[in-house]
């Protein structure tokens, strides 16, 4: 089922989201089933479940043939749940970023270069990958859902950040989630 997202300025986007206790439920597959559904339709790159009114620290993430992004590397398809995200240095890149939850603008956010990510899926069955680039900047946008942190509140000059049609004349998609 296609859910509502929640917009910046809803308080419940601001809380910090709550373990995931139990594992291979029916909730929790339903809500996942949901994520993916409402992140589909709306050709995210990744849904936390804080953007759907779910505060349980549960996030999606994938990036294949997508038109809203033709010239990013592929992102595997993951549900992970109780994420623990670890920089492996400490380089950073600025990079443009939107979301689903601020609709209509982008702006320019640092993000660790190289990370590690764990956490479990849906079922209980351990995660733990290496990421970089794009697939790092996915991850840390997406888990910092989890914390209640929307990108704009890391953007370091208000300079580059605003409305995609006033940023960028002419461009239709944007780089959201």
């Amino acid at each position: 089922m296609i859910r509502d997202v929640l917009r910046m300025g809803d308080p419940r986007l601001l809380q910090v989201a709550k373990e995931v206790e139990r594992f291979d439920t029916s909730d929790l597959h339903a809500l996942i089933a949901d994520m993916r559904d409402t992140m589909a339709h709306l050709h995210g790159a990744g849904l936390a479940a804080p953007q759907i009114g779910v505060s349980l620290r549960v996030v999606i993430f994938g990036v294949q043939c997508n038109p809203r992004y033709p010239d990013a590397e592929e992102v595997p398809d993951t549900v992970l749940v109780n994420p623990v995200l670890t920089p492996l240095d400490e380089v950073q890149e600025e990079g443009w970023e939107g979301c689903l939850s601020v609709p209509g603008m982008r702006g320019v956010v640092p993000r660790f270069v190289l990370l590690h990510y764990k956490g479990f899926d849906q079922y209980g069955k351990p995660i733990s990958r290496d990421a970089t680039d794009f697939h790092a900047r996915v991850v840390q946008h997406e888990c910092d859902h989890l914390d209640g942190i929307l990108y704009p509140m890391r953007i370091r000059d208000f300079r580059q950040f605003g409305f995609i049609d006033a940023l960028f004349p002419g461009q239709t998609e944007s780089a959201e989630d």
